[in-house]
C-alpha cells in the first residue's frame, strides 16, 4: 500500500519537471471542490453510502491535473468510510471550453470502520478509484461536474461537484 503511496508521489515529482516549463498563462489555475453524492459498497446486498468530499487540483500541463481528495462516506448504523486519495484527471478539450469531459484515477487509503454491539470494528486497507465525468463553467471562476467512479473496497460512485478557481 506504501508502495502505491511512493509511486504517485515519484509520477508526480517527474511530471512537475516539464510542467515547469510551460508558461503560466498557458496552465488553468488551481481549483478547489467540494462534491456530494451517492456510494453503493457491493455486499450481498449493496450497502448504500452518502458521499462528502473535498479536493483540490493543480495543473501540471492545461489538461492534465494532480491533487488530493478526501471523501466521507455514510453508511447504515455507524458504518463510515474514509477514503485519500492522490488523483490525476485528464481534461478530454482544452481550456477555454464552456464544457468539457474528463477521465479521472486516484489512488492511496481507505480507512472503515463500523459499531458492532458495543464494540466498533476499524480497518485500513489501499484503495483506487477511476472514472469520468463532465464539467461545466458557470463563469470565469466557478464550475459545475458530474462524475461516476468505480473504486475499490468495491464501490461504485455517482456525485456532483461544485468547484472554484482559486486565482484567474
Amino acid at each position: 500500500m506504501r508502495a502505491i503511496a511512493v509511486f504517485l508521489f515519484l509520477l508526480i515529482l517527474n511530471a512537475a519537471s516539464p510542467a515547469s516549463a510551460q508558461t503560466g498563462a498557458s496552465r488553468p489555475p488551481a481549483a478547489a471542490e467540494l462534491t456530494a453524492g451517492y456510494a453503493g459498497f457491493v455486499d450481498d446486498a449493496m450497502i448504500d453510502h452518502g458521499v462528502i468530499a473535498g479536493a483540490l487540483r493543480f495543473h501540471l500541463l492545461p489538461r492534465i491535473s494532480v491533487g488530493p481528495e478526501v471523501q466521507y462516506m455514510i453508511g447504515p448504523g455507524g458504518d463510515r468510510d474514509v477514503i485519500l486519495t492522490g488523483n490525476l484527471t485528464v481534461d478530454v478539450l482544452p481550456p477555454g471550453r464552456r464544457v468539457t469531459p474528463y477521465f479521472v484515477a486516484g489512488g492511496g487509503f481507505l480507512h472503515h470502520s463500523d459499531r458492532f454491539g458495543a464494540s466498533t470494528f476499524s480497518s485500513t486497507e489501499g484503495a483506487f478509484t477511476a472514472g469520468g465525468g463532465v464539467r461545466g463553467w458557470l463563469n470565469d471562476r466557478v464550475y459545475v461536474a458530474g462524475d461516476f467512479r468505480v473504486g475499490w473496497e468495491l464501490h461504485y460512485r455517482v456525485a456532483g461537484t461544485i468547484g472554484v478557481a482559486l486565482s484567474k
